[in-house]
């Protein structure tokens, strides 16, 4: 079975393809491994633990960076051992490469792998030799080398690996990591910083009476994606974070193969998104809730100033209209604890950050691009296994838009008709959303 599925979240958005500064969309790209049947459909129920595990932080390293896929020994859950893969001894995800705008990076990969792997550079502009096509694989025991100036815009992007066909269990098994980048006009801003400053790597990961982390999904796993019934935050089960009276960034990545989440505060306060994929918006919008899809990133703020000494607020995902398969249970995600009165001097910029909006006018062609798959899984005459784009499945034989660089484009993407979510992404490109 060979297919790349996607999912997004709406029914129906346009977008402009251009080089101009912009928002991107979710994204999840899996190049699925064949499955068994499933008698049933139903997704696996999350399991809560009891947040007893403090939370860990990736280590953080810079534009000169050496990353190797093995095989690793992790601790997913308190005191079991699970065989995994990483970028890192120790355990699973990979360290933090944090640059600035304008450096030159150099990421020596080994693939430490019995199988072929690379490294796709997740919302990063790079040179279509660096950007880890599918079909651009790094041998098992062999090197490569990832070398190019980082151009984005401050934001929080990912790496993970993307050969053909191997990509959701090299994933789901433990290979990701966060590309922070960071910019002068980002910094001017005196965001939360340093220990008010967490990354948090959401995922899901299927550990129900198990300690072996293995990728071996069923047919409607394979159609809707993979979901887990435990929910891990850094690499670990049910964690929690002590916090101070006052307001933390929260860098949140979606990095699990197929699960959505509908994030909020248990308390049911409001917070601040100052970013999404692309980096942080024009100005800060106050929410109670987010939708993430897989391979979707967001950057809040959440005030805890005012809360009593020993009070627990979760992180949680709440029910939400998903089709089928998603949204059907709520649960807790991560826990932070108050421990620790401190004044809180941050206040919140009325601007974030400049960037031109790109007017409809300027497009020279508009593209719909159909996603939906009525009635049943696949649709269009393409048999239960198949997800098509214009009635077309994945080849990596055959080109069928041709772009003209630098050009204006919208494209729609219909999912009307869809009985699945499903996010987009484009590799080399941002864009805007409309």
């Amino acid at each position: 079975m060979k297919r790349r599925k996607f999912f997004y979240q709406s029914g129906m958005g346009a977008l402009t393809v251009a080089v101009s500064g912009s928002i991107l969309l979710p994204f999840v790209s899996c190049n699925n491994d064949d499955g068994m049947m499933n008698p049933g459909d139903e997704a696996p129920n999350v399991l809560e633990g009891i947040f007893d595990v403090a939370l860990p932080k990736p280590p953080v390293v810079g534009a000169n960076a050496a990353l190797k896929a093995q095989q690793v020994t992790a601790i997913l859950k308190a005191g079991k051992s699970t065989s995994a893969l990483g970028y890192q001894t120790g355990g699973i995800l990979g360290p933090t490469i944090e640059v600035a705008n304008g450096d030159m990076l150099s990421a020596q990969f080994e693939n430490g792998l019995s199988q072929p792997s690379n490294i796709h550079w997740h919302g990063l502009l790079t040179p279509s030799d660096m950007d880890g096509h599918p079909a651009d694989i790094v041998e098992p025991g062999a090197s490569f080398t990832y070398s190019f100036p980082v151009i984005n815009r401050a934001g929080m992007y990912w790496y993970h690996p993307h050969p053909d066909m191997a990509t959701a269990k090299q994933a789901y098994l433990g290979l990701a990591g966060f590309f922070k980048v960071t910019d002068a006009e980002e910094q001017i801003l005196n965001l939360p910083s340093g220990n008010f400053e967490i990354p948090l790597v959401i995922q899901d990961k299927l550990l129900k009476n198990t300690t072996a982390l293995t990728y071996e999904p069923f047919m409607m796993d394979v159609m809707n994606g993979l979901l887990g019934d435990h929910i891990l935050v850094n690499g670990v089960y049910a964690p929690f974070q002590n916090v101070s009276t006052r307001t933390y960034r929260l860098r949140i990545l979606n990095g699990s193969n197929g699960r959505i989440y509908n994030l909020a505060l248990s308390n049911g306060a409001i917070f601040t998104i100052i970013g999404t994929d692309g980096g942080l918006l024009a100005s800060a919008e106050l929410v109670s809730n987010v939708v993430l899809s897989p391979g979707e990133r967001v950057d809040v703020l959440v005030d805890f100033s005012g809360i009593a000494i020993g009070s627990e607020i979760f992180i949680e995902s709440k029910t939400f209209s998903g089709g089928d398969y998603q949204g059907k249970q709520s649960f807790k995600v991560l826990k932070f604890v108050v421990n620790e009165n401190q004044p809180d001097t941050f206040t919140l910029p009325g601007s974030l950050y400049a960037y031109q909006t790109i007017a409809e006018s300027q497009s020279t062609r508009n593209r719909t691009l159909d996603i939906s798959n009525e009635g049943s899984h696949g649709g269009h005459g393409g048999g239960m296994a198949m997800h098509t784009i214009n009635g077309k499945s994945y080849s990596e034989n055959r080109i069928d838009e041709t772009i003209i660089a630098g050009s204006t484009e919208i494209w729609t993407f219909d999912n009307t008709e869809g009985i699945d979510p499903h996010p987009m992404h484009l590799h080399g490109a941002v864009f805007q959303v409309l």
